[in-house]
């Protein structure tokens, strides 16, 4: 699908989504991000486009010398992570509740954290350094940190899942959904509170579209903070992929791993786009550089896709996240019930109560009309299908 180009007021909107079916609200937020001065060539809207705050999720923003925390979100570093394995669907029993078991003993979800540290040398390289780092973030946090030593290594909750998938070949893979956790979110929340009250910022159409600008303090101890926090979702992944990896082993001594594929989707980075160094935020996208391999996941019970970047300019090279909510969660509990959840998830081992009503297939777009709609920004390499998902 060819780009469509709407109207913006300071750069034009660029959506790989038909402009007729994104929300209201959420095109009136493409607008207010469109107004922002700092704004380089064009805002690219990606096929899962939805209502967020002060940005939409699915947005790609690059900015001259300036980041909007608001456009990063609130989880930051929020990304996906698999590993493909040497299993086949006829390796696994017959039944897959005592696997899913095993594998929610071994990763805390929702709210639960680690009785004691999960992290190793095994996921990641100089612990010491890195936890050293959290002395230097903002004093908001400090209490935070043992707190956010037993929180590596957990799923959390709401879109966030672990899964056992299988591909078109009957391949197993494992694949999981997660950032930052509290640490992410508070560090977030401290600086868009920060943002909101800088002067440069009073005229602005939004104010959860608040910026830092280079060169100020404020701009400084946001990177700084931003940049650990994207570092801790990204070793958050890698921890639990080994918890999960090492109950298969227990299951199947003989099982091999390949090499994990692993993704931010909510970050930011510096790079250079159309020849000028800017800040890209990626709120709900993942880089999609050409050759690189990405992770887009639909929802509980309709499968995902494994993706190699093919470098289109045009989306600061760039992708969709996922599938995309197409209603809130509310309305989702309000539309679809527990026999709802059965029917739409027959076949996978998961949840199918309450709880979990509002992360229903019915209450995201359709996966496949994702992917058609970004043919020109990634191509398909596999299509996986989940037989267990364990959500928090």
């Amino acid at each position: 699908m060819a780009a469509t180009v709407v109207r913006g007021q300071n750069v034009d909107i660029r959506m790989w989504a038909r402009p007729d079916e994104v929300e209201e609200f959420a095109m009136r937020q493409l607008q207010n991000i469109s107004a922002l001065p700092w704004a380089v060539k064009h805002i690219a809207v990606m096929p899962d486009v939805h209502y967020g705050k002060g940005a939409t999720v699915g947005s790609v923003i690059a900015l001259r010398d300036a980041v909007s925390p608001a456009a990063v979100g609130v989880d930051i570093g929020c990304g996906m992570a698999t590993v493909r394995t040497s299993l086949t669907a006829s390796d696994l029993p017959e039944t897959l509740r005592g696997l899913r078991s095993r594998m929610e003993a071994v990763v805390p979800v929702g709210f639960a954290q680690h009785k004691a540290t999960a992290f190793t040398e095994r996921d990641a390289s100089d612990w010491a350094g890195f936890w050293r780092k959290f002395d230097d973030l903002t004093p908001a946090v400090k209490a935070r940190a043992d707190k956010a030593m037993h929180q590596m290594g957990t799923l959390g909750g709401g879109n966030h899942f672990l899964e056992v998938c299988l591909d078109t070949d009957q391949r197993v893979w494992v694949m999981l959904h997660s950032g930052s956790r509290g640490i992410g979110n508070e560090l977030a929340q401290h600086h868009i509170s920060v943002a909101r009250t800088l002067a440069h910022n009073a005229e602005l159409p939004d104010p959860d579209l608040a910026v830092f600008l280079a060169g100020t303090p404020e701009m400084a101890a946001y990177r700084h903070d931003l940049y650990w926090a994207q570092d801790y979702a990204r070793r958050n992944r890698a921890v639990m992929l080994r918890l999960v990896c090492d109950v298969l082993r227990a299951e199947f001594p003989r099982i091999r791993f390949e090499e994990p594929i692993s993704c931010h989707h909510n970050y930011v980075a510096e790079e250079t786009h159309f020849g000028e160094e800017v800040l890209v935020t990626r709120k709900g996208a993942i880089h999609a550089g050409r050759g690189e391999l990405g992770i887009i996941p639909g929802s509980m019970g309709t499968g995902s896709y494994i993706v190699r970047g093919l470098g289109n300019p045009d989306s600061f090279e760039s992708a969709s996240h996922g599938a995309g909510r197409r209603m809130s969660r509310n309305k989702a509990r309000k539309t679809f019930t527990e026999q709802d959840l059965a029917a739409q998830t027959s076949g996978v081992e998961c949840r199918k109560d309450a709880g979990v009503v509002d992360e229903i297939p019915g209450a995201y777009k359709d996966i496949d009309t994702v992917m058609a709609n970004q043919s020109d920004l990634v191509e398909v390499v596999a299509k996986l299908k989940q037989v267990v998902c364990i959500k928090g």
